[in-house]
């Protein structure tokens, strides 16, 4: 598995460093941003982009098993000046520019559950499945300047299993107006009670059947994470991304007996055809 995660970094930045010059500088998204997928190439109407993407991650939160993803990538959008709404898997939504520096989100969608099974271990076990869950997510971005090459974000994830606060500061990377290159950002992420205990809590069932202790968490702080993202064109028509991610929990999450690691780490790549 370690030898997976050299491979995938390799290549990444092979690809980062060979094909940057390839980027198509001409077309401008509705926010500079690699993080923000923009196939409409500035043009209002239809766009559309398809492809997939591997990930290796860890298997569930909290988790130090780690395991190989395959999933599709890309959107349908269509784009009315400063405004673009959107199907991508899952998740409808829209999206928006104001006054330059400001970006706004809104999504609704669907949270993957986490099953038993997820542990090859058999770590969960007695635990019984979360199901998968309707969430929304309201997202604002607030740019130091029309450039956006340095923001402050701000997003609340709220659905039937609680509620996430991130709260984050970015650096964008390159001259592009069409949304690629590459960003850095760090984040801190708050819970509320019911989405802590979702995610790490044991109720007295779960305790009885698994032989874990019972464990119950408060709201409050769960992590701090970096993340790097990156966008380029091969050709015209042809994109790659990738994505690198490091979240370190907090105490209350580190001390579940669910933790298995103090933090969850992610590394994908992938290709997207824009029509």
């Amino acid at each position: 598995m370690n030898k997976s995660t050299g491979l995938l970094l390799t290549a990444l930045t092979s690809l980062v460093i060979s094909q940057s010059t390839l980027a198509q500088g001409g077309d401008t998204a509705l926010v500079p941003l690699p993080s923000i997928d923009d196939f409409t190439r500035g043009d209002n109407g239809w766009a559309f982009g398809l492809g997939l993407g591997v990930e290796y991650e860890t298997a569930y939160e909290g988790s130090d098993e780690f395991g190989v993803e395959v999933d599709p990538a890309g959107s349908v959008q269509w784009r009315s000046g400063d405004n673009i709404f959107y199907f991508a898997g899952e998740a409808l939504g829209w999206r928006g520019r104001r006054a330059d520096t400001w970006f706004f989100d809104a999504a609704i969608g669907f949270e993957e559950g986490r099953e038993e099974g997820d542990s090859d271990d058999g770590r969960l076990n007695g635990l019984g499945n979360a199901e998968e869950s309707f969430e929304a997510v309201l997202q604002a971005r607030r740019a130091f300047s029309s450039d956006w090459r340095y923001w402050l974000d701000g997003r609340v994830v709220t659905g039937d299993n609680g509620t996430l606060g991130i709260f984050g500061v970015g650096r964008r990377f390159g001259e592009q107006t069409d949304g690629t290159g590459s960003e850095l950002g760090v984040v801190a992420v708050v819970h509320d009670s019911d989405r802590a205990n979702t995610d790490f809590g044991i109720t007295a069932q779960q305790a009885a059947a698994s032989g874990l202790p019972q464990t119950q968490l408060s709201s409050g702080f769960r992590s701090l994470g970096l993340n790097y993202t990156y966008r380029n064109y091969i050709n015209e028509n042809w994109q790659i991304f990738g994505e690198v991610l490091y979240e370190l929990y907090g105490s209350d999450v580190k001390d579940s007996p669910i933790s298995r690691n103090n933090y969850e780490a992610e590394v994908g790549i992938g290709f997207i055809y824009v029509f």
